[in-house]
């Protein structure tokens, strides 16, 4: 839950101290930089904290921050971008002294299988037949190496293809190791050194494999490639520590989440016994964080990694919320990039509380111990951390200020062969909505006999640097716009990878592959043969790929199939929320085999299923000829047809709009082409809009028709008041349209009734999680603080997916 108030309140404390400070002597900053850390000899503030920066004290070396692509599908979108957007946002992930300035990719080595919000395509869907060029993470990393060559390369297995050791499931087994290396060699074809590799992600280790990777690893000429282990928990130092074999294969101890899962991140330890192994120690997945609502955590775990538990790099998972909207942790990363076909983007507050470490130092600096630590001796005032340049004589000292409550001082003495030159200051206001408070270069302060001291301001990350280069980038994103239909894919225009334009793949691999069945051309094809050894335990786990906007609600969506084997496949609409991890989908599904067998079925978040229509063709379609089939929505009714026959109906109400897909229900290798999208007439509907917040409707105060009557959160009660019709993306009342007062845009702006008059501020899209995202400003209709108090008035605020940003239309 948000605290509303909190980032006001420190704002407003904020410039009546810098009023003090003025009074004090200290010179004002300009008003987008009000709250910056001033140069003072005087300060009121309550704690103080002297910070000797000694080049000759001892440290650890720095290995970087980074991020992960994969765990999995969160980069999917990125590829599908038009120019320049996806230029952009790469920039702004990977290039040096613009954005984030990433110095280590973490990708996902793909299995064919789910691995979060996705599943990642493998080399080699069958033993022996590798293709190099499968998935979209090989591009991704030679646009980061293009960017940076300086960039750290890691790789990771989710699971792996279902051929591994006979199809035992057993992933610590010999053919593992065999199609890693065979990665490795694929890595090689695109320019890629791999730095690190690692083993399975977040299911323990074998120690004995581990050994045998490193074998392995060596005889293949990749000795310089640092085994990393086990990606989990702490418990592989424990065995490290009485398993010198073991020990001597590893060359990294990673650890996913020491700070804690899903938290504040304000204690991150890591054990005695791993701090004696003598080895780099990381945080080598920790995130999990919404890119603007976790950035404080973010910014604490960067620091305290190393002053807790002398973790030398922080990788962040993931690297960008370039996914659907509908999925799980659809807006944690850098960046959310979830909309391709308008090029819309919002660079998120977590790439600025990164850029705080990125931009100040690299991979081969050392910390020092000294000039480390937390401000006045509690980690309730923040933290610091201080590294140092291989030139012994640039030094950067990162600040947070996270959970102070008041300014504070910090006394800086530089000696020990450092630079006692002129130190740039560089903050992030992280308490504000306001993208000019992040990443503003606020002042230089010239030491004075190599000291000098600054005021700290509540919630902030400073950095205190001798060096120069850095920069915020200034490319803007266009505004968000719907996919409009008609839409089609007839396979045919080759995308930049293997999967096609906008199509998202959430078990097994669907690719594009030269037609069978007699066809000419270029077809869709499910290519994992068998079950892969899975990460995630949905309890239906079949081969399905998703595209499309989520506010589409009446149309038809057509595919032509071929059935390879005896199968089912399915054609997907309205495909709506998924659960996490893939344990669930709100979709409407037209399954058929090539018995002739068919059935309307919807599907919700725990995969139960109901059947809403069934029947049999008179004929069975077969295995190894072509057929066509399609799924039409038109408001409740749900109609099937096989080669342009209608074959059956259902009516159903649960699900108003979503996304389009193609499926099959089992790991056969079916294929698709010719995949259409046709509009239906325009969804019109009338009743209650539900609140994600049990039992509230949205409300119209008084049930009046005047001009600027509240919009409220209510009880549903059934009342007239409660009645709203949804058509043209617009909700009216009484012939008055939903509207954001005065055509605001920023947080917090409320919500009325108005005459309608078509402007974007009377113009809403209702997205697969539910959200209903104003056309103005691209914020959602919100519940203020989750408050279930009757007549609390809406607004719109940062899109989040929480519940009291969820609504279900009429």
């Amino acid at each position: 839950m948000r605290r509303r108030l909190l980032p006001s309140v420190l704002r407003a404390l904020g410039a009546t101290l810098l009023l003090l400070g003025t009074i004090n002597g200290l010179a004002a900053a300009p008003t987008a930089q009000a709250a910056a850390p001033q140069a003072s000899t005087t300060s009121k503030a309550e704690v103080s904290t002297a910070i000797t920066v000694d080049g000759s004290k001892p440290g650890l070396a720095f290995d970087g921050v980074g991020a992960i692509s994969g765990g999995g599908g969160n980069s999917r979108l990125l590829v599908d971008y038009p120019e320049p957007e996806r230029s952009q946002l790469l920039d702004y992930l990977f290039k040096p002294g613009y954005g984030a300035s990433l110095q280590v990719l973490k990708l996902e080595i793909g299995g064919d299988t789910n691995s979060t919000d996705g599943a990642e395509p493998s080399i080699e869907h069958t033993k022996g037949a590798v293709d190099c060029n499968n998935g979209y993470e090989w591009w991704l990393a030679e646009q980061a190496k293009a960017r940076n060559p300086n960039i750290k390369i890691y790789g990771l297995a989710w699971g792996a293809p279902g051929w591994i050791d006979n199809g035992s499931g057993n992933f610590w087994s010999q053919d593992t190791i065999t199609y890693l290396m065979a990665w490795m060699g694929c890595a090689a074809q695109h320019h890629l050194s791999v730095d690190y590799l690692g083993g399975w992600n977040e299911r323990g280790f074998n120690a004995t494999w581990y050994e045998n990777l490193k074998s392995a690893l060596v005889a293949a000429g990749h000795s310089t490639t640092k085994v990393v282990a086990a990606d989990s928990d702490w418990s592989v130092a424990d065995a490290m520590a009485t398993d010198p074999a073991f020990k001597n294969a590893v060359d990294i101890v990673g650890v996913h989440y020491p700070c804690g899962y899903l938290g504040s991140f304000t204690s991150c330890p890591s054990t005695a016994n791993a701090q004696a192994l003598g080895k780099p120690l990381w945080a080598s997945e920790n995130g999990s964080e919404d890119t603007n609502q976790g950035a404080p955590a973010v910014a604490r775990a960067i620091n305290r990694d190393y002053v807790d538990g002398r973790m030398t790099s922080y990788i962040n998972w993931p690297v960008i919320a370039a996914l659907y909207p509908n999925l799980y942790f659809s807006t944690d990363g850098m960046s959310i990039a979830d909309q391709p076909w308008s090029g819309n983007y919002s660079i998120g507050k977590t790439t600025w509380v990164t850029a705080q470490t990125t931009q100040f130092a690299q991979p081969g600096w050392h910390y020092i111990d000294s000039a480390s630590g937390y401000l006045g001796g509690s980690n309730a005032n923040g933290s610091y951390v201080t590294l140092k340049s291989t030139n012994n004589s640039d030094y950067s000292t990162v600040i947070e200020t996270m959970d102070a409550t008041a300014p504070q001082t910090a006394t800086f003495s530089v000696t020990g062969g450092l630079s006692t030159g002129a130190v740039h200051v560089w903050a992030t206001n992280v308490d504000s909505a306001n993208s000019a408070d992040w990443f503003v270069h606020t002042q230089d302060v010239t030491p004075t006999n190599g000291s000098y001291t600054l005021t700290l301001q509540p919630g902030y990350v400073y950095t205190v640097t001798t060096t120069t280069g850095q920069g915020k980038g200034t490319a803007t994103s266009p505004s968000a716009a719907p996919l409009g239909l008609p839409y089609s894919d007839t396979f045919e225009k080759p995308a930049t990878t293997t999967s096609p334009k906008y199509f998202s793949d959430m078990n097994g691999a669907f690719q594009t592959v030269p037609c069978g069945g007699g066809r000419a051309g270029t077809c869709l094809r499910q290519m994992a043969a068998t079950t892969p050894i899975r990460w995630t335990n949905e309890p239906y786990d079949a081969p399905y790929t998703i595209m499309g906007d989520g506010s589409w609600t009446n149309y038809t969506v057509t595919a032509d199939t071929l059935f390879e084997q005896s199968s089912t496949i399915e054609l997907l609409g309205r495909v709506n929320q998924q659960g996490r991890n893939n344990n669930g989908l709100n979709a409407y599904h037209l399954r058929v085999s090539d018995t002739g067998a068919w059935s309307i079925v919807k599907s919700d978040t725990s995969w139960n299923f109901t059947t809403l229509a069934s029947g049999t063709t008179t004929a069975a379609l077969g295995t190894g000829s072509w057929h066509t089939v399609s799924l039409s929505m038109q408001n409740t009714t749900l109609t099937a047809s096989i080669d342009g026959v209608t074959v059956g109906s259902a009516t159903d109400a649960s699900f108003t709009n979503g996304q389009a897909g193609l499926g099959v229900t089992g790991y056969q290798t079916d294929q698709f082409d010719n995949f259409s999208l046709t509009p239906g007439t325009p969804a019109n509907y009338t009743g209650p809009v539900t609140s994600g917040l049990t039992g509230k409707c949205v409300d119209d105060n008084g049930d009046s028709d005047v001009d600027g009557t509240v919009v409220q959160l209510w009880d549903c009660n059934g009342g007239p008041s409660q009645v709203w019709t949804w058509a043209n993306g617009m909700l009216t009342h009484d012939g008055k349209c939903l509207d954001v007062i005065g055509q605001g845009t920023g947080n917090g702006t409320l919500v009325d009734l108005w005459d309608c008059n078509g402007g974007a501020n009377q113009q809403w899209t209702p997205q697969a999680n539910g959200t209903l995202v104003s056309a103005q400003s691209g914020r959602c209709l919100d519940d203020p603080g989750f408050t279930t108090t009757n007549g609390t008035q809406l607004e719109i605020w940062d899109c989040n997916g929480g519940a009291n940003q969820q609504w279900k239309l009429p």
